[in-house]
């Protein structure tokens, strides 16, 4: 295997995309890639993945309460 790729064998009931769209969002929701690069990861186009990014509920913005305060100070 090269870089990069990662192969796993899947029970038969978890599809190879279902694996990689939750591979997709995990990495995304702990900040470990960008939202383009999850995106691609999973196979959709941005729009697509905040939809499903929704359906899981994990926000596309990731703002504590420190940053909230300093966005709406400005």
């Amino acid at each position: 295997m090269s870089n990069g790729e990662v192969r796993v064998k899947l029970p038969h009931y978890v599809s190879e995309d279902e694996a990689r769209t939750l591979l997709a969002v995990k990495l995304f929701e702990v900040a470990r890639v960008s939202l383009g690069k999850a995106a691609e990861i999973a196979g959709y186009t941005k729009p697509a993945f905040i939809d499903v990014l929704g359906k899981y509920k994990v926000p596309v913005f990731n703002y504590g309460p420190e940053d909230l305060r300093a966005e709406f100070d400005e």
